[in-house]
């Protein structure tokens, strides 16, 4: 065995390459180079005979390219187990040409590769292979029909992932009792007709069962709650209608994860049920489940995801008994009342979402208890103080926009993690404190359609904004669970990503929804519609990193600031509606990212800037200030209408004069044909 590593380790350090060598080895039995930096072609040729025992071949998680053609192995007649996946540019052909293969494979595993089209319906191949137990050949745009020949009495197969491909089929063509079968992934296909209403016949012993993002329709066959050991069902993103069996809440006693989320379903929430077993996450969001929360709620499950239903009533956590939850969505459903102090009692509670119902009230003080890192009671008539809600140490994405939250913003200065910080839409007044800028977290500020005043810290264009540590911004756990199934020795990994509803923010004029990635998909400040005042500092142009800047609808004076030039990556500048003058610095024509830029309703002068991004806008951006003009043709400054015409002060005395001779002369040439007599006589019009 020394004789095979020593080399392979010399490859991997120094030139991440696949020695010639390795594949002459004629007593070659297991070669497994996974999980490693080789890179390259595979150094075989079609004249290559390989040796005779050779069982296992495992290359996967590499980045070879090349061509892996199935013919090279002809002469492995021991071969049992081939792994490929992960080599995105190797091709791997399977067209055998006649030849049928003398192994009898156990293990394919061919999941990211440019995995030759034919795989499936070529003859040769994969139906040859009797004993096949596990097959992988997810995430390669295979296209044609589900493989149904797969689910035949003579298959002995335990794992199945096609997940991520173009095929086309129905599930409930298969007839055959597969006892072995353990998990079945076909996820993210084509896949229509209905699940089998005997489903638990055909897979008893099923530990995962994948469809989601197909267009399987029906209703969800309540067989499913008598496949003891099933663990993970995800059968989101299909067409299913009706009620959901209550037994996959409540008899269901392996079940941990339940995904039933963007179908059509209907019925109680949670199936009427109280105790949710052994369930750990269960997500039934864009459906039409209606009534309320049970009272009573208790279980062990840790994710809870409901939003954009249609339950209504009041949402009463008093006697919930759930100590290990870290993420529940209730937005957009039709929930009243107030949100009672209960809710405290959820100490492991990092993600809530209400917002978009009919909250009402003061929010409960909780400040000891609830660990929020991210909060959304968006869309709602909450009212009071809102500081005291959660602890303010932890909390790194706050949404309390829309709503009727007053006083002044003192409070969120306490806030050292904080990142997203949206308040529009409020009764928030007072003046902006310098001590916001001790938040250097900051990615996206959004405190625009309230009553503050006064003027703008200059201290703000401190703040980075930008994404800055990887630790404190990272997702709690309850967002991202990785769970894990070992099958033999491969394993299956389900990425569970639990979001938010998603952070409106309003850039280049249009509303927008960050979600997951908000840290680094967008950063802004948003202060319009206040009643700021002051002058500009040239501070805000240090904020090299800004996406977005919206100062409109204000009483801010004096001029735009040169250093806003340095804004390197703005791409919306927003300064209408306000009482800025002077010129618009011409460095600004630096800007080559800016998109959208507005100073309409200004008092400002001097020339329209042209050149750079600015030579595309339109004149809109411009109206409504009198002295400002275009200095590279004729035309004379920017009207009301934001059209370019002249003045007075541009006109020629002498074509003044012409003019208006010429229009008195037109004028009373137009009376007189006007009303000259039919017989030829003229009328005298007494004036």
């Amino acid at each position: 065995m020394n004789y095979v590593w020593d080399p392979i380790t010399w490859v991997v350090a120094s030139q991440h390459l696949l020695p010639t060598s390795l594949f002459a080895l004629p007593f070659l039995e297991y070669l497994d180079l996974s999980d490693n930096l080789l890179e390259g072609r595979i150094p075989i040729n079609s004249s290559w005979k390989c040796s005779s025992l050779l069982q296992t071949i495992r290359l996967s998680e590499n980045m070879l390219r090349g061509k892996f053609d199935f013919l090279w192995l002809r002469s492995c007649t021991k071969l049992r187990e081939i792994d490929l996946s992960r080599n995105t540019d190797l091709v791997v052909q399977v067209k055998l040409h006649g030849w049928v293969p003398e192994f009898q494979l156990k293990k394919i595993i061919l999941s990211w590769c440019n995995l030759d089209k034919s795989v499936i319906t070529e003859p040769y191949f994969l139906p040859a292979q009797r004993h096949l137990q596990f097959l992988d050949l997810s995430n390669n745009n295979l296209t044609g029909s589900m493989p149904s020949w797969l689910f035949t009495n003579e298959a002995a197969l335990i794992y199945l992932d096609l997940s991520n491909n173009s095929l086309v089929g129905s599930l409930d063509l298969i007839l055959q009792h597969q006892n072995d079968l353990q998990l079945v992934n076909i996820s993210l296909n084509h896949v229509d007709g209905r699940l089998p209403a005997d489903i638990s016949w055909i897979f008893p012993n099923l530990t995962i069962l994948d469809v989601s993002r197909n267009a399987i329709s029906g209703t969800i066959p309540p067989s499913l709650c008598n496949i003891d050991g099933i663990e993970l069902m995800d059968l989101s993103n299909n067409k299913f209608t009706g009620e959901v069996p209550s037994c996959l809440f409540t008899d269901s006693s392996e079940l941990n994860i339940l995904k039933l989320s963007n179908n059509n379903l209907r019925g109680k929430i949670l199936g009427g049920a109280s105790n949710l077993s052994n369930l750990l996450a269960v997500y039934l969001d864009n459906n039409k489940f209606e009534g309320t929360l049970p009272r009573n709620l208790s279980g062990k499950v840790e994710v809870i995801d409901l939003h954009d239903n249609e339950m209504s009533g009041e949402l009463d956590t008093s006697l919930w008994n759930l100590p290990l939850l870290k993420a529940l969505s209730l937005a957009s459903n039709g929930l009243t009342g107030d949100i009672r102090p209960g809710i405290c009692k959820l100490t492991s509670l990092m993600l809530l979402d209400l917002s978009d119902n009919y909250f009402i009230g003061h929010i409960p003080n909780c400040s000891d208890m609830l660990p929020l890192r991210f909060l959304s009671v968006s869309g709602n008539s909450l009212s009071g103080i809102p500081s005291a809600f959660f602890i303010s140490s932890y909390i790194i994405a706050l949404d309390l926009s829309q709503n009727q939250f007053t006083g002044n913003l003192e409070w969120a200065q306490y806030l050292p993690q904080i990142s997203v910080l949206l308040l529009s839409r409020n009764k928030f007044e007072g003046q902006i404190s310098s001590n916001l800028c001790h938040l250097q977290h900051l990615s996206i500020i959004d405190i625009s359609h309230n009553i503050l005043s006064g003027s703008i810290p200059p201290c703000i264009g401190g703040i980075p904004f930008k994404y800055l540590d990887t630790f404190v911004h990272e997702w709690p756990t309850a967002s991202h669970y990785l769970y894990g199934w070992l099958f033999d020795d491969i394993y299956f990994s389900y990425q569970s990503h639990y979001d938010l509803q998603g952070f409106t923010f309003t850039t280049k004029g249009n509303p927008y929804t960050y979600g997951r990635n908000f840290f680094t998909s967008m950063s802004g400040i948003d202060l319009s519609a206040n009643m700021l005042s002051g002058e500009i500092p040239q501070e805000i142009g240090n904020l090299s990193h800004i996406k977005s800047l919206n100062l409109s609808n204000n009483f801010i004076t004096g001029p735009i600031p040169t250093t806003f030039a340095n804004m390197s990556e703005i791409e919306s500048l927003d300064l209408s509606v306000n009482r800025l003058n002077g010129s618009i610095p011409w460095q600004l024509t630096r800007l080559s990212t800016i998109a959208v830029f507005s100073v309409a309703y200004n008092n400002l002068s001097g020339c329209l800037p042209d050149s750079g991004q600015f030579g595309s806008f339109d004149r809109d951006c411009y109206r409504g200030n009198d002295n400002l003009r275009s200095c590279t043709s004729s035309s004379g400054p920017v009207a009301p209408n934001g059209t370019v015409g002249s003045t007075h002060g541009d006109s020629d005395p002498i074509l003044y004069v012409v003019t208006a001779i010429s229009f008195v002369l037109a004028f009373w040439a137009t009376v007189k044909f006007v009303f000259c007599h039919s017989f030829g006589q003229c009328v005298l019009l007494k004036l």
